[in-house]
């Protein structure tokens, strides 16, 4: 059975770019739907011993809404941290955004048009192939890069959910302020031991 994740920081430590009402809801609210209903959907299945990434990537329906859900929000509330000044990439990860990108702005402004450009609910990512060559992509609603072959290594959720009560409908404005709260460490992690 799956439980849910206990987060590195205290619920008030991302404010104020994510207010400690919007995190209380979204991850002890919303996340916490999503395993409930996961737990109730593999019960006497073939999925109930498989990890959550085997899971999402092999089920359908109801049972990958929830296992994809569980799986994004996972890797996106453990890549956030408290703000920090002059917060960027570092290492390798660092490195292989200049090549792709050619510099931290432009990849920004990419990764920040993908959010925005969504339309509905779902996921903006930066992933690795399986070369190490980066790649964003736009993932509708319970979406996860790991179904296209990619190895998943940050992401923005891009649901009304995460930032309406802190930003209204200003999408724009909530992912330009998440910079602020990405832990670049966690990334470069994800990125050089995948």
């Amino acid at each position: 059975m799956f439980t849910l994740i206990q987060l590195p920081y205290a619920q008030d430590a991302l404010q104020p770019v994510i207010s400690k009402e919007t995190l209380g809801f979204h991850y002890g609210k919303h996340l916490q739907t999503y395993v409930d209903n996961l737990n109730k959907l593999i019960a006497d299945t073939e999925f109930e011993s498989l990890p959550l990434e085997e899971i999402a990537v092999k089920a359908q329906g109801g049972m990958f809404n929830n296992a994809g859900q569980i799986l994004n929000h996972n890797l996106y509330f453990m890549q956030l941290a408290p703000a920090k000044e002059n917060n960027a990439p570092v290492g390798r990860l660092a490195e292989a955004i200049d090549a792709t990108y050619g510099n931290f702005g432009n990849f920004k402004a990419e990764f920040e048009k993908a959010g925005t450009t969504l339309f509905g609910s779902g996921w903006v990512w930066l992933s690795a192939d399986k070369d190490g060559k980066l790649v964003i992509t736009q993932e509708t609603n319970a979406g996860n890069p790991l179904t296209k072959g990619l190895r998943p290594l940050m992401t923005m959720d891009v649901w009304e959910h995460v930032y309406y009560l802190d930003y209204q409908n200003r999408r724009a404005a909530h992912l330009q302020a998440l910079w602020q709260i990405i832990n670049w460490e966690e990334i470069e992690r994800r990125y050089t031991e995948g």
